[in-house]
Order: C-alpha cells, then sequence, then structure tokens
C-alpha cells in the first residue's frame, strides 16, 4: 500500500519559508563573530556561515550513498574530497558495522537511496538553527531538484524511516504526521517492524508515548 504524496516544494522564486527569512540579519551577525573567531578552531571544520555560502540552496551530485540517511556529495570539505549530508529530520535503520548485524530494513534504506539519489544532481538546503551534526556532517533537506520533492520526506512516506524526534527542526512536526500516516498506512517497514527492531532512541520514545496519559 502506497501513501498518497503530499511533499514540500521549494518555490522558484524563494528557497526557505517565509518564517525562515528573519534570521537573515541573525545569521550575517553569527558570520561576523564567526570569523573572529576562526582562529580559534580548525580550518577543516568551516563555520556556519561558510556553510550557508557554500552549500545553501546550491545543487550538487551524489557521488556515492553511505546509507538510508547519509550521503557524499561531490564538493570539498575541508580536507575531504566530498561533503558527507546527514539528512535533517529522520533516521534510517542502521547497516551492521563491527560485527554487528543489519537492523531492520537497514538495507532496503539504503538501497531505496542509492535507486533515487546516486550519480544525480540534488538541491541543498540547510537550516538557519544548525548546519552541522554528529562527526562534523553536514545537515541538509536534500531535494530531488529546485522546487521538487523532498527525500527526507520520501524516505518518511515509503517507509524507510523513522521521523526522527530527538532533535528540534524546521519540519518537525510535519515529519511526525507522515510517519504515523506511513505507520497507519502499513508501508515499508512498518509493515513488521516490532519494539525490538527498533533504534533505541525509538524505543524509549515508545515508551514514553506508551505511559503518558491519553
Amino acid at each position: 500500500m502506497r501513501l498518497l504524496r503530499h511533499r514540500s516544494t521549494l518555490p522558484g522564486s524563494i528557497v526557505l519559508p517565509r518564517r525562515w527569512r528573519r534570521y537573515g540579519f541573525n545569521a550575517l551577525v553569527v558570520t561576523i563573530i564567526a570569523v573572529g573567531l576562526v582562529c580559534t578552531r580548525s580550518a577543516k571544520t568551516p563555520v556556519r556561515g561558510d556553510d550557508w555560502k557554500r552549500y545553501h540552496d546550491r545543487s550538487f551530485r551524489v557521488v556515492h550513498v553511505v546509507d538510508g540517511d547519509t550521503l557524499d556529495i561531490d564538493v570539498p570539505d575541508g580536507d575531504k574530497s566530498v561533503t558527507r549530508i546527514r539528512l535533517w529530520g529522520v533516521d534510517t535503520p542502521e547497516l551492521g558495522r563491527g560485527g554487528k548485524p543489519d537492523m531492520h530494513f537497514g538495507r532496503e534504506a539504503k538501497a531505496f537511496a542509492e535507486r533515487t539519489l546516486d550519480g544525480r544532481r540534488v538541491h541543498v538546503v540547510l537550516s538557519p538553527k544548525r548546519t552541522r551534526g554528529k562527526f562534523g556532517r553536514l545537515l541538509a533537506y536534500v531535494f530531488l531538484k529546485r522546487g521538487g520533492p523532498m527525500f527526507n520526506e520520501m524516505l518518511l512516506e515509503e517507509g524507510y524511516a523513522y521521523a526522527d524526534l530527538r532533535f528540534d527542526h524546521h519540519y518537525y512536526k510535519r515529519f511526525q504526521g507522515i510517519e504515523k500516516r506511513a505507520r497507519k498506512a502499513g508501508v515499508g517497514l512498518w509493515t513488521d517492524v516490532t519494539f525490538d527492531k527498533m533504534p533505541p532512541w525509538k524505543q524509549r520514545f515508545e515508551r514514553s508515548a506508551r505511559k503518558s496519559p491519553g
């Protein structure tokens, strides 16, 4: 069973939703401050203002899909020949590493990302709040084209990812709603996932939801 599409798109005249525009001046201030502090930071870790200038509202080619929610694009990042992106607001099941087995639906999520993204140009949109995550990866919303479908949402719609509730972001509530619909429809991993097959963080949230009144 497949869900009806209702994906975020970017109007041709503007990339960010209207209420994000107010961050423009603040971003400039932060950039100026960051430049003043750059001598205390490694040149290999771009400050937020640099990320904004180099990546935001720009298109790049995907050169490698690491897993369902992580990919590399064809632009250098510090001493690396590519930039690694971690998709904002979604979490796909992990692939097995270090002797650990793949999580439920991890291979399927990676295969979907490869079919959809590998070798194609995508449009990158950053959040005014935060541009880097764990391990220095770039946090982004990735669109198949400017004004086209958002891949973050596609993962949720098709049941290849969980809405990541650990970190606040612009589409937090929207992603929650998409996951809820995918879960109800039983698509993708929701066909047969069990509590013990979910990521540890998701299990904690599930327990909390069960304990909450109502």
